[in-house]
């Protein structure tokens, strides 16, 4: 799962500043003026930063990062590159570091693992000798490798802001107020063949007490490469499946099963009966949370048509977490680690128009030279979370364990653990 990465002279973050810089000639663009300064800039307001998710609206009680030292934050690129290396060293094997496909390079490069969440989640579970696993990624993965992992290992979380804006916007609260109107309407018994009325099941995007939810109601919990194998899981215990956070991932899903659209009604959890009426629910096969991830929302049909016009024989992939008209439109959709495998076996010559996040399309174009590979999206726009995990942060936490001291740490309530392993459990024991 480790990987090369490319020099720092061509990632996303060195081109951010350059685009920024004055006098750059160029057709390029950010999407966030903001993208340039360091995360530490807006640790103090309530907010998910600069990138995709500027606008997305923050719940109350979302964690903010206490204000990162004056050293770490004035400290060039290449001595916190030196510090992170020796921290690393003094380490050794007590510690682990895990990146995240959609990780910035300057960080992801001193990962001893690498790739999608649950992929992380199960590599922190193969060093069962490291006292910590430090998570470059979000906050609902630290918790998935704190539920994972060891009880005497603490799982660390370089910046308390990454967070995850489509995971909040399923909240236990409202799930459960949703839930209670279901069963008010659907009741409890199950049919003739057995199958209870409705089975909940999360994406692995959000919080651990979601997936508690999903253990202790019967449910389970789904990665966008198994999706499909869960929904059908959930079907022969269940008539109908509640699908949340993402509705895109739930959508595409249950569409390529042969569900129709008429049967895959929206749940706004601000209105009653999610703003449906009685009689769509009772049909309902899927009902789908209102839920999106704001960078996989940015992809459109006229790049797609863009893509192909200007590079005959292009390959189109998409993320699943992509509007369905985009992922209709393209030649295939799947995982991280679906695009990445799919590059990686690809003839020489191959043309790539590739639909996820920036700092994973600009790094396999650094790993793959023999392709022509580019992002759908001609704006520079990175998931604003994840890209709050900044080298400065990452010195932080190594040297702090090289102190013994432990700063972020994640760790999940016990009673909320129990229930979420459950979920996690039943997912693992389902082959895609």
């Amino acid at each position: 799962m480790t990987e090369t990465i490319p020099a720092p002279g061509g990632s996303v973050a060195t081109r951010i500043a350059l685009l920024s810089g004055p006098g750059e000639a160029t057709k390029q663009a950010t999407c966030t003026p903001g993208l340039a300064a360091g995360p530490w800039d807006f640790d103090a307001a309530p907010g998910y930063g600069p990138g995709a998710s500027l606008t997305d609206a923050v719940p109350a009680g979302t964690p903010r990062q206490g204000e990162l030292p004056a050293e770490y934050r004035q400290a060039s690129d290449a001595e916190l590159e030196e510090r992170i290396t020796r921290a690393r060293a003094l380490l050794g094997d007590r510690a682990v570091i895990l990146g995240h496909f959609y990780q910035r390079d300057e960080v992801v490069r001193h990962a001893d693992f690498v790739g999608d969440s649950f992929q992380l989640a199960r590599a922190a579970k193969s060093r069962p000798e490291a006292e910590a696993i430090v998570f470059c990624g979000v906050h609902f993965m630290a918790e998935t490798a704190d539920l994972l992992s060891g009880p005497e290992q603490a799982v660390v979380l370089p910046n308390l802001a990454a967070g995850c804006s489509m995971a909040d916007m399923a909240d236990a609260d409202s799930v459960a107020e949703c839930w209670e109107q279901l069963c008010a309407l659907y009741g409890g018994e199950p049919d003739t063949g057995g199958r209870q009325p409705v089975i909940p099941v999360t994406y692995m995007n959000s919080s651990a007490a979601l997936k508690a939810f999903c253990g202790e109601n019967g449910g389970i919990v789904c990665t966008s490469s198994n999706a499909a194998a869960v929904l059908e899981w959930a079907f022969e215990r269940g008539q109908r499946v509640l699908f949340f956070p993402d509705q895109h991932l739930g959508r595409n899903t249950a569409k390529a099963m042969g569900i129709p659209l008429e049967a895959m009604p929206m749940w706004n959890p601000r209105l009653p009966l999610g703003g449906n009426t009685p009689e769509t629910l009772r049909e309902a096969k899927v009902l789908l949370w209102n839920g999106f991830c704001s960078v996989h929302k940015r992809f459109t049909v006229a790049q797609i048509e863009k893509a192909r016009a200007e590079h005959p024989g292009v390959r189109v992939i998409v993320h699943p977490e992509c509007p369905m008209p985009v992922v209709d439109a393209a030649d295939e959709s799947g995982s991280t680690d679906y695009i990445q495998k799919a590059i990686a076996a690809a003839p020489a010559g191959s043309t790539f128009a590739v639909g996820t996040e920036i700092n994973m399309v600009n790094r396999l174009a650094a790993q793959y030279p023999q392709h022509t590979i580019f992002c759908l999206d001609p704006v520079i726009c990175p998931c604003s979370t994840m890209y709050r995990i900044h080298p400065g942060y990452l010195a932080w936490v190594l040297e702090g364990l090289v102190a013994g001291q432990v700063h972020n740490r994640i760790t999940v309530p016990a009673a909320t653990a129990a229930a979420a392993r459950t979920a996690l459990e039943r997912m693992l024991a389902v082959r895609p």
